[in-house]
């Protein structure tokens, strides 16, 4: 098996088996299985094997693998957790969806709403704390907003009347 191939089979275990929070923890538990690998090369590791950061069940954020099962898309029980763990608020506008997360969480889900392929949106562009979910024409954004409430783990979840005009300093 190429030297490629084995370590990222080593990766993909060590996210099954444990809560990793970060890659120099990778790193090291990499390095303990002999593979002698750059924080560079398991960055690049982790997207071949589409992980993504999610909330863990003590509240730290870790890393985690696709669920088995989906391919490359991304299930319904995948996207409820991933906006669940990081959705704060939604704003829909013409057929613009703005989704609201904590800082670092707008890669993370953006990803999975694009590997779902939820009907009536086009795409997503993610900065590090807000998404812009572009629906396809037909597709109001006032009923992709409903939808992704309705997918939400969090009942709670605001859709705010006014656009978010940025924190102040």
């Amino acid at each position: 098996m190429p030297l490629k191939a084995a370590r990222q089979q080593a990766l993909a275990a060590l996210l099954r088996t444990r809560q990793v929070s970060s890659q120099a923890l990778m790193q090291e538990q990499l390095r303990g299985q002999g593979f002698d690998a750059t924080q560079a090369t398991i960055s690049r590791d982790l997207d071949d094997l589409g992980a993504v950061k999610v909330r863990g069940p003590d509240g730290r954020l870790v890393y985690a693998l696709p669920e088995p099962g989906n391919g490359s898309g991304a299930g319904h029980d995948e996207v409820r957790r991933m906006l669940g763990a990081s959705l704060l608020a939604i704003v829909p506008s013409g057929t613009l969806v703005v989704l609201r997360t904590p800082p670092g969480h707008a890669g993370a889900l953006a990803s999975t709403l694009d590997r779902a392929g939820l009907a009536g949106v086009a795409g997503t562009v993610a900065g590090d704390d807000t998404i812009l979910v572009v629906c396809t024409e037909r597709t109001p954004g006032r009923a992709m907003a409903r939808q992704l409430a309705a997918l939400a783990v969090s009942p709670e979840i605001p859709a705010i009347a006014e656009p978010y005009r940025g924190a102040t300093a």
